[in-house]
């Protein structure tokens, strides 16, 4: 039989006196940490072991300190910095018995002793000169019998106690680390911390103080390895950066982070255990690809032409260490800035400052030619300190100057111009930094202007489909803000609209029709026109919701919409509010207190088509102020909505509602704009004086007229409207209360008015009386919803058609308006009296 010979035990075995003839030639070094530290090399040299250690006892001889070690950091195996002498551990038996101790992986693994260095094999041998030994290997086979008498020489050589550190010094491997994932509080040596710029004084051993160190662009890479749910059980290599010492204004230390994911065991959490080392050496911040992608991922997401600065801005001013830049759009022979950093006038030349019309300047390049040329050649310019060139440009770089034109196809889009205080050489990784800044800056500038032309045409054609103006309003103040969606180009659905009804009511409406589309905002045209022409017949609140829903129905769309609509009696200072889906209003009471009504709803217009709107009274007071919101200014993804109409309440809550306008502005103030947003607000103030009314059902009989008239006569004398002292009449007979001309008005037109709803209608007929401010108003209502035609010609045989002419000529105004199932005609006569 053939012996077949295991070459990695022979190669193992042979490991011995090759170890033993190392250690002879360390044996003639002096004591010394550097000694100790080569020693612990030959375990990793000779054996499989990939950490060695030794461990001697602290001064007051009750814990087991770790004095040195080689090879893998001790926090990958989660290896404490010291045992106690009196614990189950292996290296506290070893001390005790003074033998060596042997553990393999299932021994580890039952999470006793050593949880920490659970699933490797684990020796710990006592050394001849104090102290312990101790190696980890991750050989499932653990260390063989050649490896262990390596290890036993190598106990026999290596000292207990180096004489240039004592025993519970620092952190032997300072810049290691130790995370415990459930608590985020982390271990970290001297080192470590002196990486990210801290003292071990000022770090309160939480992960987050050492993340909002790192460049917010690295941050989410660096956080999927710090949180657990992110990262599988292994190692883990990543490359991030830290702000550098001097501030933002430097560049960042590029730092390397080595760490391993060690699973939870019982009674302890998962925890990551890793080192972190500068990784700065042979990196160029100037022409790092990533920084290239971001601005060119930022780019591709910029929405407008100010965007697109800010972007360029962020991705040039840190890493080339510049001290202004300045990106400015080419029209005709203008440059107009859009970005300026630093924004201050004063920073920049004075020819700029002349031109500082509005935010920024317009620059002339008649006053620059040498940039002129520079955009006509189409190519990058650098100037060191000190070239000759015109002052409206040599202000901006004294030190350097870089003019960056933006070409966008075949024209000329703008240029970017940086530049440095002091004397600023500009290299090769620079101006590759630049050229390809400039290519993807003018195409998304180019973009951003056709974008911003689009966007302005949108919110034109959404601006006609809303109120130009709201009407003014007697004892009541109230404004609106539109904003729309910034995301995309798309019209929205969202509207309002403030609806004047007779006798001093008033309707408030806001409402969102789903999507954002033209469909959504022909629809919402439609709907706003629809709620206007209910309200306006005259129709209840609930009732004018009803007929929107079933409206929206019939028209066989898609699409739904939500909306709330609040009718306000200015005069009694009550309202009543009917919701279809929509968010219920915001009331802040005098006393600036604030109140979420709690307003039944029905469901959203256009879904059901036997469906209640019920409605909720609402109780004001002088100095109320009512705010009705669509979602877009409430919502917010990462949060519940009722939330944000919580925060709402909260900042109506600390508004001056003396100031309408200001509140509006400032509570549309940080709005997410991925939504377009509606807002109305009205302050209800009361009335200071109020209309004085009265209302009389006319009886169809043959004295019909006769009795409207005495009706007439009654309430004006309670009223205290009296007739003219020159001609008193006969005051005991109440068919004569005194021949004036305003009497004979009022008496004519209410009796064309009642006597032409007896003859040409059917039905209930009822007279109202107003007075408010010397003006009478006659309303006459009836059940025919037609209304009245004045002739246009009358012949002198006709014996009727003259009442509408007569009550023309005698009233102030007149008219005819809707109201619910007929129609009223009115009229407003001047009268005197008090």
């Amino acid at each position: 039989m053939t012996d077949v010979v295991d070459e990695g035990a022979a190669e193992r075995g042979a490991g011995v006196p090759r170890a033993e003839a190392a250690l002879k030639a360390l044996a003639g070094d002096p004591d010394s940490v550097e000694r100790r530290h080569r020693v612990l090399e030959q375990a990793l040299a000779f054996t499989c072991a990939t950490f060695a250690g030794v461990y001697t006892p602290a001064g007051d001889g009750g814990r087991l300190r770790l004095a040195e070690a080689a090879g893998a950091p001790r926090a990958l195996y989660g290896l404490p910095d010291s045992y106690p002498t009196d614990g189950p551990s292996a290296p506290a038996t070893a001390l005790r018995t003074g033998e060596p101790v042997w553990r393999g992986p299932a021994e580890t693994a039952a999470g006793g002793a050593e949880p920490d260095a659970a699933g490797h094999c684990l020796a710990v041998l006592p050394a001849r000169h104090g102290g312990l030994l101790l190696a980890i290997t991750e050989s499932p086979e653990g260390f063989g019998p050649a490896e262990r008498a390596c290890l036993e020489l190598i106990a026999d050589a290596v000292t207990g106690a180096a004489p240039d550190r004592p025993p519970d010094a620092g952190d032997p491997m300072p810049g290691g680390f130790v995370l415990a994932m459930d608590t985020g509080r982390i271990e970290a040596g001297h080192e470590l911390l002196e990486l990210f710029g801290l003292g071990p004084t000022e770090f309160d051993g939480r992960v987050e103080t050492l993340l909002g160190l790192t460049v917010p662009e690295d941050l989410p890479s660096l956080m999927s390895v710090v949180e657990a749910d992110h990262m599988a059980v292994g190692d883990r290599e990543l490359d991030f950066r830290v702000a550098g010492p001097a501030g933002p204004a430097a560049p960042p230390r590029w730092l390397r982070l080595r760490g391993r994911l060690l699973p939870a065991a019982p009674g302890r959490a998962a925890r990551l255990v890793g080192t972190v080392a500068d990784a700065t050496s042979g990196r160029s911040d100037a022409t790092d690809v990533a920084r290239v992608q971001r601005l060119a991922a930022a780019l591709a997401t910029a929405g407008t032409v100010r965007d697109v600065g800010h972007a360029v801005v962020a991705a040039l001013r840190r890493p080339l260490r510049a001290d202004r830049i300045a990106l400015a759009e080419l029209e005709g022979d203008r440059l107009v800035v859009t970005v300026l950093d630093p924004p201050e006038p004063e920073s920049w030349p004075e020819l700029w400052r002349l031109e500082w019309r509005t935010e920024w300047p317009e620059a002339p390049l008649r006053a620059m030619p040498t940039l002129a040329a520079s955009l006509r050649e189409g190519r990058a310019q650098i100037w060191p300190a000190g070239t000759a060139l015109e002052p409206a440009l040599a202000e901006v770089g004294p030190g350097a100057l870089a003019v960056l034109p933006l070409p966008a196809g075949t024209r000329m889009a703008g240029a970017c111009l940086i530049g440095w205080d002091t004397p600023h050489d500009v290299g090769p990784d620079e101006r590759a930094l630049l050229t390809a800044a400039a290519g993807l800056a003018g195409q998304a500038l180019l973009r951003a202007h056709a974008f911003d032309a689009e966007h302005e045409l949108v919110g034109m054609l959404q601006r006609q489909l809303l109120p130009r103006r709201l009407p003014r309003l007697p004892g009541a103040r109230a404004v609106a803000r539109y904003l729309p969606a910034t995301a995309g180009l798309e019209l929205g659905g969202d509207w309002y609209d403030m609806i004047p009804l007779p006798d001093n009511h008033v309707a408030l409406v806001i409402g969102d029709v789903q999507g954002h589309s033209a469909a959504a905002a022909t629809l919402m045209g439609q709907l706003r026109t629809a709620l206007r022409a209910y309200a306006a017949e005259g129709h209840p609140p609930d009732v004018v919701v009803s007929h929107a829903n079933r409206l929206l129905l019939e028209m066989e769309t898609d699409l739904f919409a939500t909306c709330a609509y609040v009718a306000v009696d200015i005069e009694e200072g009550t309202a009543w509010c009917v919701r279809a889906g929509h968010l219920p209003p915001v009331l802040r009471h005098p006393d600036g207190t604030t109140e979420i009504a709690e307003a039944e709803g029905g469901p959203p217009l256009g879904v059901l088509a036997r469906a209640d709107f019920p409605m909720t009274e609402l109780r004001l007071r002088p100095g109320t102020l009512i705010a009705l919101v669509t979602d877009g200014l409430v919502e917010d993804p990462g949060s519940d909505i009722d939330e944000g109409m919580e925060r709402f309440a909260h900042d109506l809550a600390g508004a001056d509602p003396a100031h309408l306008g200001p509140v509006a502005d400032t509570l549309l103030l940080g709005a997410r704009r991925n939504d377009d947003i509606a807002l109305l607000l009205m302050r209800y103030d009361g009335l200071a004086v109020r209309p004085r009314r009265e209302s009389w059902t006319v009886w169809r009989v043959l004295e019909a007229a006769r009795h409207a008239r005495r009706f007439t006569r009654r309430t004006l004398r309670t009223w205290g409207v009296t007739e003219n002292p020159e001609n008193p009449g006969n005051p005991g007979n109440p068919e004569n209360p005194g021949n004036t001309e305003e009497y004979d008005a009022v008496l004519l037109v209410v009796s064309e008015l009642v006597t032409n709803a007896l003859v040409h209608t059917d039905g209930q007929v009822r007279l109202d009386l107003t007075l408010l401010g010397g003006r009478l108003r006659i309303a006459v209502a009836d059940a025919l919803a037609r209304s009245p035609v004045k002739p246009t010609s009358i012949g002198w045989e006709a014996t009727g058609g003259r009442g509408l002419l007569l009550v023309e000529a005698l009233s102030a105004t007149w008219g005819t308006v809707p109201v619910s199932g007929g129609k009223q005609v009115w009229s407003e006569i001047i009268v005197t009296g008090s």
